[in-house]
């Protein structure tokens, strides 16, 4: 099977979402040898953290396959959660399943499968806390996702019933996976 995984949020490093996926994606490849995973990736900036990153990655397994784009967020942000144009496997070729950002939800083509994950909702409980684009992202984002993905990735309980009350996605689309590092698996 041929995953596609936007890894775009570790160029932020310091960030809960970027520490998140970064170590999500070093525990799937370092335990699933057995499905061709594409990282895909995009920073105008900042190109050079995800071809490290892409690279620390490989070692542990030589079946990965990176594709890394130099266009910026807000760029991708117009391209895929406004005009929703360009499905993912034209950047990534064939894929079965893709896991999206945080920040953006490509269009995904005939029969692939998509996964994102919610980290919060709460810029929909506290709006006057967040900037205008945030929201504007997060709106778009979701409206998108609702439609194309067939599952959504939680990072706690509550965040699972704020997507089910707030976002009204039904609870079977629903998993909760709890953020960890690496070490705690190894233990």
């Amino acid at each position: 099977m041929n995953v596609g995984i936007d890894i775009s949020q570790v160029v932020y490093e310091g960030t809960g979402v970027g520490r998140y996926v970064r170590e999500m994606v070093k525990q799937i490849i370092q335990l699933d040898t057995n499905n061709t995973y594409v990282l895909f990736g995009s920073s105008l900036r900042q190109r050079n953290k995800l071809e490290t990153f892409c690279d620390e990655v490989k070692n542990s397994n030589p079946s990965v396959k990176t594709v890394i784009i130099s266009l910026p967020p807000t760029i991708l942000d117009w391209l895929w959660n406004i005009l929703h144009i360009i499905p993912i496997p034209w950047f990534t070729g064939p894929l079965d399943v893709f896991w999206s950002s945080d920040w953006t939800q490509p269009p995904l083509g005939k029969g692939v499968r998509g996964i994102t994950t919610i980290h919060d909702v709460s810029f929909l409980h506290y709006p006057e806390s967040f900037d205008k684009t945030i929201i504007s992202v997060q709106n778009h984002r979701l409206k998108w996702a609702k439609r194309e993905c067939q599952h959504f990735l939680c990072d706690s309980e509550a965040t699972k019933r704020d997507a089910e009350k707030l976002l009204h996605i039904d609870p079977s689309r629903l998993s909760v996976i709890y953020p960890g590092y690496s070490s705690a698996l190894n233990t």
